[in-house]
């Protein structure tokens, strides 16, 4: 009897030790949102810094996933999933330490680099440990859900860190997870290599990244100092690169993305709803953290409880969402999905200088269903839209716009937001915080920067909310019931 069962209770060990390092890459996506304001007062980043510290690890992430993807098939999954987690440990040591704002960027870039190298290969060796379809199906929920759970709790866990200890701690916290893990991974965890890898394209690679980065400086140079040459140079040069990246792929025998997924409707709302949603709740979580604290003056442990009713409603919905789903069908639930986010940030608009508690754990708790949706389904829409054949490239594309909403979100949202509170705000510093640290500032321009932040934040939800509401009613018209319809 205990021969029939112990492989079971391995595949079970085995997943609650893959679970960590899901735990943190998307943790890390979000853990800093509470933690800026404190950042900023150490280490004086300027407004483009800041979103830089916040966004180079999820660009690390997004834009390098499809790639270790590759590499991991080729080399092995367990082997380089080893690596990403030694590195990323390396990496948070040198972001808990960092003397300035430009060594703290690059740390958090390294960590992204190794967060690529986890994310895919964890998935690769999971579905390894369950060779049954059904149990196979409940690991993956459980992976989708911890994953959606790190993105929720990490504003919280940086609160309560922050409490207590000083910023860097926010990133020691990885390191007891990333031991255990090299510790048992090796125990519980099989090597797992595909039977025909694909060739990785290194000028794909260098192309997509170089091209995502170069255009989101030349826009957040904008948005903080205004359009100049030299920005608008570095923009067009990276809409040039990510061009050329298209084009490559259709040459390619192994492309990195292949574009040809996307003439699927089912598949392309898929992704959208993996990447805006995403993108809308890093900005807002982001811009919600110096809301509650520089401009209600709350302090960090109460604006992370706060954030709790959002992450419980968010983790909860991820949870049960793939059994809703089998009774309302696909289609219905990325409605839901894009119509609830848009209601609940429509609520932030409520919020003034003086106060709107209410109005952001109701804002969090209704978009927290939306974003639920969200995570718990794109994954699975997206592969099962596709021929099986290329559920391995649907699969990656899933989680590559996952990464880069998130980052997106804080890069172009973030950067609007700047943008309005530079040409509305005081200009006496290009942040918030910047202009509240500066001796003897008069009560009038206190309330005129902190009711700019707001304008800022208001128009970011109004943006998004109307966003969402155009891609619920495109879901709506767009993708037939047949299509997405649950299986009887």
């Amino acid at each position: 009897m205990s021969q029939q069962h112990s492989p079971g209770l391995r595949a079970w060990l085995g997943l609650v030790v893959l679970l960590g390092p899901v735990l943190l890459v998307s943790m890390d996506g979000s853990i800093l949102f509470l933690a800026m304001p404190r950042i900023s007062q150490a280490l004086t980043p300027t407004a483009d810094q800041a979103l830089w510290i916040l966004d180079s690890y999820g660009f690390a992430v997004g834009s390098l996933l499809i790639a270790f993807g590759t590499i991991g098939d080729r080399y092995g999954r367990l082997k380089l999933l080893t690596i990403g987690a030694t590195v990323f440990g390396i990496g948070s040591v040198a972001a808990a330490f960092a003397p300035s704002a430009e060594f703290l960027i690059a740390a958090r870039a390294l960590m992204g680099v190794a967060g690529a190298t986890l994310l895919p290969s964890a998935l690769a060796v999971l579905s390894e440990l369950f060779a049954d379809p059904r149990r196979r199906a409940q690991a993956i929920g459980i992976f989708a859900a911890a994953f959606a759970a790190g993105f929720a709790i990490g504003p919280v866990v940086g609160g309560v860190l922050l409490e207590k200890f000083w910023w860097g701690s926010v990133f020691l916290i990885n390191l007891p997870v990333i031991g255990v893990f090299l510790v048992f991974a090796p125990v519980l965890l099989r090597e797992v290599r595909a039977t025909r890898p694909g060739r990785v394209d290194v000028t794909s690679v260098v192309l997509s990244a170089a091209g995502l980065l170069l255009g989101i400086y030349a826009l957040k140079h904008a948005a903080t100092e205004g359009l100049t040459l030299g920005p608008a140079a570095v923009g067009i040069a990276g809409v040039v690169l990510l061009v050329w990246f298209a084009r490559r792929q259709k040459r390619l025998e192994h492309p990195l993305m292949e574009f040809s997924l996307f003439r699927d409707r089912v598949f392309t709302v898929a992704i959208i709803t993996g990447l805006v949603p995403l993108a809308a709740w890093s900005a807002t979580a982001f811009l919600s953290g110096i809301y509650l604290q520089s401009v209600l003056g709350l302090s960090v442990l109460s604006a992370a409880l706060l954030a709790l009713p959002g992450a419980a409603v968010l983790t909860i919905t991820c949870i049960v969402t793939p059994v809703v789903v089998d009774r309302i069908g696909k289609r219905t639930a990325l409605v839901v999905c894009h119509f609830s986010i848009a209601a609940g940030l429509s609520l932030l608009l409520a919020t003034t200088i003086t106060g709107g508690i209410g109005w952001y754990i109701a804002s969090t708790a209704i978009a927290g269903v939306g974003y639920g949706i969200s995570f718990a389904v794109v994954a699975d829409t997206a592969v099962g839209a596709v021929p099986v054949e290329r559920a391995g490239s649907a699969g990656a594309i899933a989680e590559t716009s996952n990464e880069i909403g998130n980052a997106l979100g804080i890069a172009l949202l973030g950067s609007l937001a700047a943008l309005v509170f530079r040409l509305s705000g005081p200009d006496l510093a290009p942040t918030l915080d910047g202009t509240l640290q500066l001796p003897d500032l008069a009560p009038v321009l206190v309330e005129e920067a902190k009711t700019a932040f707001v304008t800022g934040l208001h128009v970011i939800a109004a943006a998004a909310s109307l966003l969402h509401i155009a891609l619920g009613t495109l879901a709506l018209r767009w993708i037939s019931v047949r299509a997405t319809s649950p299986v009887p």
